[in-house]
């Protein structure tokens, strides 16, 4: 990279930090960037910029959001009764394109993991358990993944939600839409037959 200007080295550096961007990538990138149109390179600095200082946490959800409570939590044609807690706001993000789910959500930001040092002190378990104590839910789905710390994570929370008068139930896993069941693992065929329902 010696060979490039010092403001296109740093620019190349810059973009290789993000994650999934190697140094070729980088470069392709710097080199379109130059190539653009001015506005365009003021345009992507001034989202950046704007992303990183305007973004935060929703105050009910704990998602992604730009105001006090993100889109889900404002929409009044949503059922507030029926939340869905999953790990990352990417997790949330993904169950929306799908369009499959009309509750509320909550966000989690992380799993238990006991070999990192991450309790339920670490992660927004006690949210959660304030919300449904609070009244107004009448069930949590636990969308968490299927690993082990997704499934420690469920577990947990299953068992705390207990002492409460409400529906505690878990995402279905098996095999994937157009999946073969001879290349699928173990854990996963065990997924699907339990949790196989009557056609």
């Amino acid at each position: 990279m010696s060979h490039y200007p010092q403001t296109l080295v740093r620019l190349i550096r810059e973009l290789s930090k993000l994650p999934g961007i190697g140094e070729k990538t980088a470069e392709r990138l710097a080199m379109h960037i130059l190539k653009g149109k001015e506005k365009d390179a003021r345009d992507l600095a001034e989202a950046i910029v704007a992303a990183k200082s305007r973004m935060g946490i929703c105050s009910v959800c704990f998602g992604l959001s730009d105001s006090e409570t993100c889109s889900v939590c404002s929409d009044p044609g949503r059922d507030a009764g029926l939340v869905c807690v999953v790990e990352q706001a990417s997790d949330m993000v993904a169950l929306e394109k799908s369009g499959a789910f009309k509750g509320a959500y909550h966000v989690l930001q992380g799993t238990l993991s006991p070999m990192d040092n991450v309790g339920p002190e670490n992660i927004r378990i006690a949210e959660l358990l304030r919300r449904v104590a609070a009244g107004g839910i009448r069930e949590v789905l636990l969308a968490t993944s299927p690993s082990a710390e997704g499934e420690s994570t469920a577990t947990y929370i299953g068992h705390a939600l207990s002492a409460y008068p409400i529906t505690v139930s878990r995402i279905a896993m098996g095999i994937p839409v157009g999946g073969d069941i001879k290349y699928t693992d173990a854990l996963t065929l065990k997924l699907a037959v339990d949790g196989r329902r009557k056609m």
